[in-house]
């Protein structure tokens, strides 16, 4: 049962767009701002809204922290903002000044991305916020982009129908033409999918268009392989385009929204339609699930934004005594873990977890030897360079516990990045402020 709990209505123009951090849900507007609310009440945040856009705002979204905001609009730039107090933190220009349609963080906050209405694709560098790389779809605008959990890869989806999938060199992967009118959103699980017939692991994405249609597409990203792309299936249940699509954190629904006003929550894994919420009285232009507990908020032309609250319960709901959430932890399946390791940006551990079947019980009893000699992980960090100059002198064991290596494949440290991402935004804001 999908409960609407809450509308917000401060908008005074078409809602384009809404984002969830942890703790907040950003909004914006053909009215040019960008509004911010707590979690705890949906109450907006002091320094709400957030103005400084010349035209319309089209796509708002939240670094993997939640401490910076990006927004894109017609004016051809996109903003930088600091959310703990609303101050704006860099305009970064997008080349050629076209309107820039969407933007979106790497999972490791390590690039951002912006797309524009000329087909141009510019990377920015996440911490200096200077340009790092830019490109162009084959044709149209750029409308719709999604990193993949990894950050090894992101798509675009263009105007033209187009999906593209680029590197992080922003090197062109794979192009196909997906939906004749044009794509208008896509998204990529941080759940993978395991193809059990030749082991294989898969990202699954979904994309929507002028066509009407969901799309469901399985994407096996591989380093000597390249990418391949697998069409799953067709979901069916709007009667006019398709304007937004995204996963649930777990990858377990999926949401859309559409010209006919419905939004339609269905399940992933088997295409059956959940829930037909139709309170929007016009189109509706944008959806989003929170990242960690069961809430939805959806945006339409109607300058209203309802946010909805799931009534079963899933794990990492966050709103569970301790010892109620050992005991939920403890009766976890082996696939709630993997969406736990997901969610907290442990990405990298999921192969490692699968296979050795690890489920909520034996999560509890992980110790530092079970991590280092059952698991392999030896429990420190090393700079990639010296790591890599390691391996390059034939070396095969730990620089710490002398332990053989199981896998020269280096594995980011993120959960370590994202600490000192926070350090250094904390410590820029005090040197500024000084």
């Amino acid at each position: 049962m999908a409960t609407l709990i809450h509308t917000l209505a401060d908008h005074t123009d078409d809602v384009n767009y809404c984002a969830f951090s942890s703790s907040c849900l950003a909004t914006c507007s053909l009215d040019k701002t960008i509004r911010l609310y707590s979690l705890k009440d949906f109450t907006e945040l002091p320094y709400s809204p957030l103005k400084g856009h010349t035209y319309a705002v089209h796509c708002c979204c939240f670094s993997p922290s939640g401490h910076v905001l990006a927004s894109c609009s017609t004016d051809g730039t996109t903003m930088v903002w600091d959310t703990r107090d609303g101050r704006r933190l860099a305009v970064l220009e997008q080349p050629g000044g076209s309107p820039v349609r969407v933007c979106r963080f790497s999972p490791e906050s390590t690039y951002l991305v912006s797309g524009a209405a000329d087909g141009s694709v510019v990377l920015w560098n996440a911490q200096s916020l200077k340009l790092y790389r830019s490109g162009n779809v084959k044709d149209g605008s750029l409308v719709a982009c999604a990193f993949s959990p990894d950050g090894n890869f992101f798509v675009t989806g263009s105007s033209c129908g187009d999906l593209t999938i680029w590197d992080d060199k922003m090197r062109c992967l794979y192009n196909e033409k997906t939906h004749d009118l044009g794509v208008t959103c896509c998204d990529v699980s941080s759940q993978p999918i395991s193809d059990g017939e030749h082991g294989s692991r898969y990202f699954q994405m979904a994309s929507c268009g002028q066509d009407n249609q969901i799309k469901l597409w399985l994407i096996l990203f591989a380093d000597f392989l390249g990418i391949e792309l697998k069409y799953k299936c067709t979901l069916s249940g709007h009667s006019a385009p398709v304007l937004a699509c995204a996963f649930s954190y777990d990858g377990q629904m999926l949401v859309s929204g559409s010209v006919d006003k419905c939004v339609i929550i269905y399940e992933t894994s088997t295409g059956n339609i959940l829930h037909t919420l139709s309170q929007h009285t016009r189109y509706v232009t944008t959806c989003a699930f929170a990242p960690y507990i069961l809430l939805l908020a959806t945006g339409s032309m109607d300058k209203t934004v309802n946010i909805w609250q799931f009534d079963h319960k899933q794990p990492c709901s966050g709103s569970i005594t301790e010892n109620e959430s050992k005991m939920a932890v403890e009766n976890w399946s082996e696939e709630d873990v993997l969406a736990w390791l997901h969610a907290q940006g442990l990405t990298d551990l999921v192969g490692i977890f699968k296979m050795h079947n690890i489920d909520g019980k034996e999560l509890l009893n992980l110790t530092k030897e079970n991590l280092t000699n059952e698991l392999k992980i030896d429990g420190y960090s090393y700079e990639k360079d010296a790591m890599e100059n390691w391996i390059n002198n034939k070396r095969r064991s730990s620089p710490m516990t002398n332990l053989p290596l199981r896998s020269l494949l280096l594995t980011p440290n993120r959960t370590l990045k994202m600490a000192i991402s926070r350090w250094l935004e904390t410590h820029q804001k005090h040197d500024e402020t000084t």
